[in-house]
């Protein structure tokens, strides 16, 4: 039996305040992300913003993991095959996020990387029914139908699906759904660093095409202000993504649904005042209709929390 297998029963309750401080916080931070982006890395294409991004990431993993001396638990972990395959369904998945995410902030769309988390809860909330057979009320099935109107709206808006958005929200769905079948049997730190490290050779190959290719690695080229914008971004990819890690595994996998409205509020809200982007009529009835979801849902969760703890105050 391996050290994640033998952990006492006590170790795996989950934390709901805890889970609740670090996934705002987590989302708080990624919110920051277009700023970062556009403030630090502008020089360098996303191919190579999305390869110092994991290089930077997994140093930070392997300093705190230093730091913590946690290198045993790290290894427990690769004795347990069925964690390592859930970590490694996460590498591939928010590698797509990755790299998706930083080509529409560098492409100028930040308001369609908004709408993909803004979609991800709706999309949280459906993966919640296929994989892990939650049930769902009528009122949560009808913000589930609102969401798919409103893709359908601005689908006809944009003339074309929106697929950085769609691609958003389902990567990212799925890493979350990756991190909650996790169970805290692995640490976020442990996790994000294995995953991270999965990604290096993919790092190393991007990478190595980028400097083939005119005009090559650009961050030895703007002197110490290049790296340290890179490594600020790779850094600050680690840190929420750990939060985030810790809060899956405290929080029921509908709730980390319900609160990732934060994120794509802040880029939206950077979208039209920060970067002026444009809102066509059509595209403010989309977004409209996805908020109302968003705020059916939250409401029918709030009205179902107040009733359990009515119901445990009673018991």
């Amino acid at each position: 039996m391996s050290e994640i297998d033998a952990a006492p029963t006590a170790s795996r309750e989950k934390n709901v305040a805890k889970g609740l401080g670090l996934g705002l916080t987590a989302y708080f931070i990624w919110g920051s992300f277009p700023l970062i982006i556009a403030g630090l890395a502008t020089f360098a294409n996303p191919w190579e913003i999305v390869v110092w991004r994991i290089v930077f990431g997994f140093a930070t993993a392997v300093l705190l993991i230093s730091v913590t001396r946690s290198w045993g638990s790290l290894a427990a972990v690769f004795k347990n095959k069925r964690m390592l395959g859930w970590i490694a369904l996460c590498s591939f998945f928010i590698m797509i996020n990755w790299q998706v995410y930083v080509i529409g902030i560098s492409a100028g769309r930040v308001v369609e990387t908004s709408l993909g988390y803004f979609i991800n809860p709706l999309v949280t909330v459906l993966l919640a029914v296929v994989f892990l057979r939650e049930k769902l009320n009528l009122v949560q099935w009808l913000a589930v139908g609102l969401g798919a109107v409103a893709v359908t709206v601005l689908t006809i808006d944009y003339g074309h699906l929106p697929w950085i958005a769609l691609t958003l929200a389902g990567s990212f769905g799925i890493y979350g759904l990756a991190k909650n079948k996790l169970g805290g049997k692995v640490s976020a730190l442990n996790s994000y660093a294995i995953e991270s490290g999965a990604l290096m050779p993919v790092a190393i190959i991007q990478g190595a095409i980028v400097a083939s290719l005119a005009p090559g690695l650009q961050i030895a080229e703007h002197g110490w202000q290049g790296v340290a914008g890179l490594a600020i971004f790779g850094i600050m990819t680690a840190v929420p993504l750990i939060l985030f890690g810790t809060a899956a595994e405290n929080l029921p996998l509908s709730w980390i649904g319900f609160m990732q409205f934060m994120t794509p509020s802040i880029q939206f809200v950077l979208a039209l005042t920060v970067f002026e982007e444009q809102m066509p009529p059509a595209r403010w009835v989309g977004f409209i209709l996805v908020w109302v979801a968003l705020l059916t849902l939250t409401t029918d969760a709030l009205r179902r929390n107040r009733a359990n703890r009515r119901l445990r105050s009673q018991g």
